[in-house]
């Protein structure tokens, strides 16, 4: 018999994810640590490694729409269980391709590029999962632990990548984070469902409280993927330009803030090591407080306000810490300034992933992988564009041009109305005809 409390399954499988979303970061950002010791290994130089970097971005940007389609078919517990297992041995199979012979940088490009593709699901899976899983008020909070993930798995990779290599060698640091990867999958297989009705520990109470927050379903069976409506969407394409913007400027801290430091700012190498975690902490923090300011919003003001709103909000500061940030003489405060760009901007993470879950229901997992190719588009563009920008006219203008970016972003957030649904659901039989 079903007690009178709820159950709280989702939130335990919430913190799963959350870790999942740190494994993922982990093991994108370990090669960055590694890098020094590979190049020496390989013979090759930084752009010849910046290859493989972008290998890695190329193929995860375009297999987000895939990968929303498999979440969306599927469903999150398989793909996302088989994604974990494909991103643990490809990270394993970047330590075992020898040095020697003229194909060992193309291996390695390939193996980034296919732990791209693996990668590629995590955050579609996680967004169909919240559709699925998440009444309407909880999604801010929900969206924001899992991407607090982001910070945290980034800010942790340093010291820990930088142990192991200490320790056994920077193949080694693959290998830990593979086994990390595989383990994750095992728990996850065991611990999720792809819907409340199918967990056994989730009892009526939660069950009703999440069904009471979710959109009326569409009647009949699922329908295919609605690409004319996707692609018409007002509100997509406000998130996928958003979603640019924001990866230009988050990519700026992934790729070259550490270079920044050191080159701008002049610090030495363990003051850089320790400013540079400093964006990512801002970017775990902004996340949970991104969600909580997403929901109550919501809750008062309405969707617009909590989730465009916010955005726009957030984008703003973004700009303004951006051009503050680089004009600052003084390296500390510059870097405290900068990271606070950074929290600001991730005070919106929970926006999107919220959004497209409310407008886009079983599709959430297409329209958010969709949205996330608009992500690394960005972030492809400033790998490339913010060191030629820096080089030519130096870091300020660098930072100033992200600051010219998120501007578009505040403009396509406007646009975004969480309110008007790809696709309305149909009456029933029984429903009243209005007169």
């Amino acid at each position: 018999m079903s007690g009178s409390r709820r159950s709280r399954v989702r939130l335990g499988l919430i913190f799963l994810l959350f870790l999942i979303s740190a494994i993922a970061f982990l093991d994108r950002t370990n090669i960055s640590i590694a890098g020094v010791e590979m190049r020496q290994d390989y013979g090759i130089d930084q752009v010849r490694l910046g290859w493989v970097f972008s290998a890695f971005l190329i193929g995860y940007g375009l297999f987000q729409v895939p990968a929303g389609w498999l979440a969306a078919r599927y469903g999150p517990r398989i793909v996302l269980t088989g994604a974990l297992v494909w991103w643990g041995v490809f990270t394993a199979a970047t330590a075992l391709i020898p040095p020697q012979g003229s194909a060992a940088l193309l291996l390695l490009a390939l193996t980034r590029f296919a732990l791209g593709m693996g990668e590629s699901v995590v955050y579609p899976s996680g967004n169909q999962f919240v559709s699925r899983w998440i009444p309407a008020q909880e999604r801010g909070k929900a969206n924001g632990w899992i991407f607090a993930g982001v910070g945290a798995g980034s800010g942790i990779t340093p010291p820990l990548i930088t142990a192991i290599i200490l320790w056994g060698g920077w193949r080694a640091s693959f290998y830990v984070c593979a086994v990390i990867g595989i383990v994750a999958a095992l728990v996850w297989f065991v611990a999720a469902r792809d819907r409340p009705q199918d967990h056994a520990a989730v009892n009526d109470a939660e069950r009703a409280h999440i069904e009471a927050g979710l959109p009326p379903a569409v009647s009949g069976p699922q329908a295919p993927i609605p690409w004319r409506a996707i692609l018409s969407s007002r509100n997509v394409w406000g998130l996928f330009i958003s979603y640019t913007a924001f990866g230009y400027v988050i990519w700026i801290f992934f790729s070259w803030f550490f270079i920044y430091l050191a080159e701008a700012r002049h610090l030495d190498v363990k003051s850089s090591a320790i400013f540079s975690m400093l964006p990512f902490l801002c970017m775990t923090f902004g996340c949970l407080i991104g969600g909580v300011v997403n929901d109550r919003v919501s809750a008062r003001y309405g969707p617009y306000w909590g989730r465009s709103g916010l955005g726009v909000v957030s984008f703003i500061l973004t700009g303004i810490f951006l051009i503050a940030g680089s004009m600052v003489d003084n390296a500390p405060l510059a870097v405290v300034i900068l990271a606070g760009g950074a929290g600001a901007i991730y005070l919106s993470q929970s926006s999107f992933w919220s959004v497209t879950a409310d407008i886009s229901g079983e599709h959430s997992g297409v329209v958010s992988g969709f949205m996330n190719m608009g992500c690394q588009i960005g972030g492809a563009v400033t790998s490339t564009l913010t060191p030629i920008i820096a080089a030519q006219f130096g870091w300020t203008a660098a930072f100033l041009a992200g600051a010219a970016v998120v501007l578009a972003g505040v403009l396509a957030w406007a646009v975004v109305d969480p309110g008007r649904l790809l696709e309305r659901p149909e009456p029933t039989l029984n429903a009243p005809v209005p007169a």
